[in-house]
């Protein structure tokens, strides 16, 4: 008894990695990239004022959370897409709120702590990237 209330099996795991990749992926994308996307000049003159070369880095920004967060909730190119999104979410973190108290950097570091676990674990079972790879073999 003990040992299925402590224990997890690859199955459980796979379970918690599909609740995580689609909760955040799907609130990175529809909360965060969408917005900025939908409006993405006025993004790119937000982001002049705190970054050079901001006609890359914004689109790259907004993409990034956008196709990135719904890339990572299908488990499709799960961890190019959570590499991408940690990297902007550290920025965000770091530079762009850099001088704003920990509660303002708080989302932004969570979304990375998630996006790094994504990162090292890959979609799990129940992504689109162990589908393709089970019709590979």
């Amino acid at each position: 008894m003990l040992a299925r209330i402590w224990g997890s099996t690859e199955r459980t795991t796979s379970v918690g990695l599909l609740a995580l990749r689609v909760g955040a992926g799907l609130m990175f994308a529809l909360a965060h990239g969408l917005p900025k996307v939908s409006d993405l000049p006025g993004f790119v003159e937000k982001v002049g004022k705190l970054m050079p070369w901001p006609a890359l880095f914004g689109p790259a920004a907004a993409l990034s959370e956008l196709v990135g967060g719904v890339l990572v909730a299908l488990g499709l190119f799960t961890r190019p897409a959570a590499f991408f999104a940690l990297v902007t979410m550290l920025v965000a973190a770091l530079h762009v709120h850099a001088a704003d108290p920990f509660a303002r950097k708080e989302l932004a570091f969570v979304y990375a702590v998630v996006f790094l676990t994504l990162l090292v674990s890959g979609s799990g079972r129940y992504g689109v990237d162990a589908w393709l790879a089970r019709r590979k073999r």
